[in-house]
């Protein structure tokens, strides 16, 4: 069996994008495939690895940290890592992806991308609204900023993807650059994929 190489898939994307049900879908195909995978998420990290932080930049930006180096031991030793944090600043994620690089391991940005309207509709909290009626300070995408990826490796719209659609996008990602076992490099996965389109409502796994 040939030993596994490390990466990191750095999920990015504002509160309620679809980070975390992404994740939980990626996890269940790649370890189905024998895949070592651990995943770093951005509430639980706040939890455990951060609890005392604020939403200050400064804060933001060594939560994030944190969040890199985690991801830099655990990819350099043939982990594949998943994280699904905002993560807003652009820099903060570019000197993420160096410092996994440096190391040999394989660094996958993956922009997971939806319009503020529709994350208001789909937040039952109404966070967003608070913080659109200026309720709530430092909410990013509304009262503090989100840098979108410039280049991202992919992006996933997922007021327009189903779950099973934007997976399949980051499966592909993964096969083209040989991270799937028993995969060439031709962006086929190995296991099956059911597109399951609702043609009336596309996002209705969301």
């Amino acid at each position: 069996m040939s030993k596994q190489k490390g990466f990191t898939l750095w999920m990015t994307g504002l509160s309620g994008a679809g980070k975390t049900t992404l994740t939980t879908r990626l996890v269940r195909e790649l370890r189905n495939q024998g895949l070592a995978i651990e995943v770093l998420d951005g509430d639980e990290v706040r939890t455990n690895l951060s609890k005392g932080l604020g939403f200050s930049k400064e804060d933001r930006d060594t939560n994030i940290r944190r969040i890199g180096y985690v991801s830099r031991l655990l990819s350099r030793n043939g982990v594949g890592v998943i994280t699904a944090a905002i993560s807003p600043y652009r820099a903060i994620r570019d000197e993420v992806r160096r410092s996994i690089e440096v190391d040999g391991a394989v660094f996958i940005e993956v922009y997971v991308k939806c319009p503020i309207p529709v994350l208001a509709e789909r937040d039952v909290k109404g966070l967003y609204k608070k913080a659109l009626a200026g309720e709530i300070k430092e909410f990013t995408g509304v009262s503090d900023p989100y840098e979108e990826p410039l280049e991202p490796e992919v992006v996933v719209a997922t007021n327009q993807e189903t779950v099973e659609e934007s997976a399949h996008k980051i499966i592909r990602a993964l096969a083209r650059r040989g991270l799937l076992r028993g995969v060439e490099n031709t962006g086929q996965a190995s296991m099956p994929y059911q597109r399951v389109v609702d043609l009336e409502s596309p996002t209705a796994e969301w």
